[in-house]
Formats: structure tokens, sequence, C-alpha cells
């Protein structure tokens, strides 16, 4: 019988890719579908069976063990493990040694977003019982990446952002490693840029012929690092939303395609063309939702247009004659008119920022 799994996710980091957003806010919790990425990593966790999940955290644990909490709202039990500053993946290895013990482990980038979850790479270690296995995609861009060397399933090489790489398999950011994983940890020195490498350590697995196996994801994924990739994510996660409409929309809007509109939401002399997600407690009035829009919790969107976007919770968009495309507005963020009149506006704004357009 294949021993029980815990979970490791990292939630450390200073997510430069995502500023201004992150100046305020935790990158794992900037949301996909109105949702913070980091619980689509718990639920992937829970789905495969995995209930005792820790997490690394940093500057920003006030504001994720907050909205985390125990995890028992997720059907888990966590633990939350204290990273002083961002020092390597194999860093934080070694500092969840305690909490890991001897079980075995999956290791989930807590940025990443892996639509069809984890189960089948826990499923497949299980079966193989491997020292490790390392879920990798075929990259249109492998020179940033970890990649792989293949030989079947199993990894011969690994190199570390290749200028000539030897395979476009690159690695996505979730592990599952047995207890060897700690002494490779101890033995590696930390790379040119001062953080100890969890590629090094795997490599050092490799090169003491351990047993290290590959999985190759076949669904969508994303390392949900820059605005455009959430923005990629949030119309993977809208593209499956079931048609269900619970909020007060009044006869005068049209609701077209499927849009999921969350109670306590307000609707009035709008368009709205889904996939769409409004969330309890937003105002829509005499304005157009184009596809792929999350509207966040108590947003206001008022005679205006938004189409491709993400709205954070409290954001308000108010009188624009151009249409905010392609934009990710930040908690509290207020775009109004102005005395400019362009044809449409593209935006990245942190929380509480005030733009008139």
């Amino acid at each position: 019988m294949a021993s029980t799994l815990k979970g490791l996710i990292l939630s450390g980091g200073h997510g430069t890719r995502l500023r201004p957003l992150t100046y305020t806010s935790a990158k794992q919790l900037i949301p996909i579908a109105n949702k913070p990425v980091l619980f689509y990593g718990i639920e992937a966790l829970r789905e495969a069976g995995i209930t005792e999940i820790g997490i690394v955290v940093g500057h920003t644990r006030d504001e994720i063990e907050a909205a985390v909490g125990d995890g028992s709202r997720f059907g888990v039990r966590v633990t939350y493990i204290a990273q002083d500053a961002p020092r390597g993946l194999a860093h934080a290895v070694m500092i969840a040694e305690d909490f890991i013990g001897d079980s075995p482990f999956v290791m989930y980038l807590g940025d990443n977003f892996i639509i069809d979850g984890v189960t089948p790479i826990v499923e497949k270690f299980n079966a193989r019982q491997s020292e490790a296995m390392i879920l990798l995609a075929r990259v249109a861009n492998p020179q940033q990446f970890g990649v792989a060397v293949l030989e079947g399933e199993i990894i011969r090489e690994l190199v570390e952002k290749p200028k000539v790489p030897p395979s476009d398999l690159g690695i996505i950011g979730v592990y599952v490693f047995t207890k060897s994983i700690f002494t490779a940890c101890k033995s590696i020195k930390p790379s040119w840029r001062g953080e100890l490498e969890i590629t090094d350590a795997i490599q050092k697995l490799i090169t003491d012929g351990r047993d290290v196996r590959a999985e190759i994801v076949t669904g969508y994924w994303k390392d949900t690092g820059r605005p455009e990739d959430l923005l990629d994510a949030n119309r993977m996660v809208l593209d499956r939303v079931a048609h269900q409409i619970e909020g007060d929309v009044d006869a005068e809007s049209r609701v077209e395609f499927r849009v999921k509109i969350e109670r306590g939401a307000i609707v009035r002399r709008s368009v709205i063309r889904g996939p769409v997600m409004v969330a309890a407690g937003a105002v829509i009035e005499d304005a157009y939702i184009g596809p792929f829009t999350s509207v966040g919790e108590n947003c206001v969107v008022r005679s205006s247009e938004v189409e491709h976007s993400i709205l954070l919770a409290n954001s308000r968009v108010l009188s624009l004659q151009g249409r905010v495309v392609d934009s990710v507005l930040g908690r509290g963020a207020s775009v109004e008119r102005g005395d400019e009149r362009p044809r449409a506006m593209r935006f990245v704004l942190g929380d509480n920022s005030q733009v008139k357009a």
C-alpha cells in the first residue's frame, strides 16, 4: 500500500513581475475567475487525496494565513512554515523537513495554475514508487525553464535555462519527492544568484543513480507570474463556466451565452455577453461586460464597457467612453472618465489606484 502523501505549497516570493498589483497583495491571492490562484492549488492537492498541507510563507504570511485559515474550508489541515527570505526552492524544502517527516510529498508552486490538477502525477507516483517525479510540459521558450532530458519516463539530466536547449520539456513547478530529497538539498551549494536551486538537488539524485521520472502534462497550465498570464488563465476557467443567474437582473438587461451572476449582484440596463463571472455585491449599470471578464465582489461598472479583463474586489469603472480591454484592476482601483476620448484602454492597476481616462 502506498504511503500517504503530504503537500507542500510554496507561497513566498515578492511577485516582482506582477507589480504594481503585488506591492500591496500576495501574488498567490490574485484571483482567477474570482478565486485566488492559491486556492486552486490547495483544491488540486485535496482532489488528489492529500489532506495534510504545509504552506511556506514569507513577507505576506499574514495575508495568506487570513485567506486560507486552518484549511478546514477546503477539507484539509494547513501548517504554515516561515521562510525569512526567498532563498531558493531547495531551501524551502529543507525548512519543511520537520513538517514532512518520512512521508513522500507533492511540492506545488503557489502561483501555478494547472486546470486538470495533480491527480495523474500522484497516481503514477503511487504506482511506481520512484524517488522523485517531476511534472513537465512542452514549452515554446525552453531557454526560460529548467529543461529535462528523458529516456522513456526516466529523467537523465536537468539543465537550468540553457542557451541551447536539449529538449522542449520544461519543469513547470509540480514535484513529488521522497525523503531522499532532503539529503540532496543539503549537499548542494547556492547558485550564481545566491539561491539553493531545486534543479541542482534533483540532478544530485540523478547523479547518484536514483530513479527520477517524468510526467508530461497534456492539459492547460500556466505560471501566473505576469498580467497576461493571469488573463489567459482567467479565460480558460471562464470558458468552462456554467450558466447560472442568481443575482438581480432587470428586464431591460440582456445576458447572453454562459454567464454566472452570484446572489447579491445587481445588473441594470446592461448587456453581459459570456463567458463572464460576476461576484456577489457587484453593481453593473448601463454597461457592457464582454467575454472572458471576471467582476469581483462589490465592484461597480457604470456607463462603461469592459472586455477580457479581471476586476478585483471593490474596483470601479465609471462613465468611460472607450472600452477597457486586456486589463487587470487591483482591489479598490478606480477608473473614471476624464477629458480625453481614447477608443480603447489597457491597464494593470495596483490596489486603490485612481485613473481619469
